[in-house]
């Protein structure tokens, strides 16, 4: 069931009316390769695989229990939870919101090699989370789409924004062809006072070995009547940022995309200066890095990202913000950074 659904002929009839498929697949912007060179790849594996110094925590990451009181307390116009990678349990406009629900414990569950999360007992958190007014899905990769914590989050959630082709495999997993909404790049919807819309990346997709592009990628803006806010997505970096800034900023808060990059698929993740420039040019006012803290997907140590990523920041003027797993954040608070990280091994 991890693979998900499989592309129909129905399917690709759909996603041929997208302006972003060309000649059988969905594309980005800008010219993007992503092909490894066969010689490349045991070296890569076994830097990935073996070489584990520093890449993870050497004890697991603790995340505390969550406050249903003070997380539904009626004080604040926005307020969120992180919980490690890309996972965002967030209040807005009186809706809670759950970005990229993966709380499973293996970010490769079809490969050989798992690669395990830095916390423990994850999917356990879904049991004690509210209920989700809407699920937001950036992509189908498995590091940001799981099956377990879909099949755990079926009770709690009510709608399911994606983009364009990860429906079918929600529709596999259970969930109703009512509930999902798909999104093309730009497209936007309100529910409420909550005006949604669907962004470019530079990046891909696919859960297996026939379905790379198959279905789109992105990111989310949300714009309410006090906050405008932007979670990046998973991509390269490229001009699709300032397009963003320019159509849909300035931002008060974006989540910035920062981990799990390497010079081999530079051109589909973000080093940690381009999150920083990419924020800059999209008109980000306070940022946070994001896509960290819970998995080893690249050769870099687990602490690099967001050590790089307040160096840059700082050299920029830019506000950040690096909270706990797990810590509910009140952007109409004050907060100091207090590098929880570098106390750990």
């Amino acid at each position: 069931m991890q693979f998900g659904a499989k592309v129909t002929e129905e399917n690709i009839k759909t996603y041929s009316s997208s302006p972003n498929w060309k000649n059988g697949s969905f594309v980005n912007i800008e010219e993007t390769g992503m092909s490894i060179p066969l010689k490349k790849i045991p070296k890569l594996i076994y830097k990935q695989f073996i070489e584990k110094k520093d890449k993870a925590p050497k004890q697991p990451l603790n995340i505390p229990s969550f406050n249903v009181q003070d997380f539904n307390k009626n004080d604040s116009d926005f307020k969120f939870i992180w919980y490690g990678h890309s996972v965002l349990l967030l209040k807005i406009s009186g809706l809670t919101i759950l970005i990229d629900p993966m709380f499973g414990q293996n970010a490769a569950p079809i490969s050989p090699f798992p690669v395990k999360r830095f916390s423990k007992n994850t999917l356990d958190i879904i049991d004690n989370l509210p209920d989700i007014d809407i699920v937001l899905l950036t992509h189908d990769h498995y590091d940001h789409l799981d099956y377990h914590s879909i099949q755990k989050l079926i009770p709690k959630v009510k709608y399911y924004y994606t983009a364009i082709g990860v429906g079918r495999h929600l529709i596999k997993w259970g969930i109703k062809s009512d509930q999902i909404t798909e999104f093309d790049w730009w497209d936007n919807k309100v529910i409420e006072s909550l005006n949604i819309t669907f962004t470019p990346t530079r990046h891909f997709s696919g859960r297996g070995l026939k379905d790379r592009a198959k279905s789109l990628w992105g990111g989310w803006v949300l714009k309410s009547d006090t906050k405008n806010i932007w979670f990046s997505g998973d991509g390269g970096y490229g001009k699709h940022f300032k397009e963003i800034g320019e159509k849909l900023g300035p931002f008060d808060f974006g989540f910035m995309e920062c981990g799990q990059y390497n010079e081999n698929w530079h051109q589909i993740h973000m080093f940690p200066k381009e999150s920083i420039q990419a924020a800059m040019d999209a008109k980000v006012n306070s940022i946070m890095p994001v896509h960290w803290g819970a998995f080893s997907l690249a050769q870099h140590s687990w602490k690099e990202p967001v050590e790089e990523f307040i160096k840059e920041s700082e050299s920029k003027n830019t506000h950040y913000l690096v909270p706990r797993i797990g810590e509910i954040i009140d952007l109409n608070k004050t907060y100091d950074t207090k590098f929880w990280w570098r106390k750990i091994l």
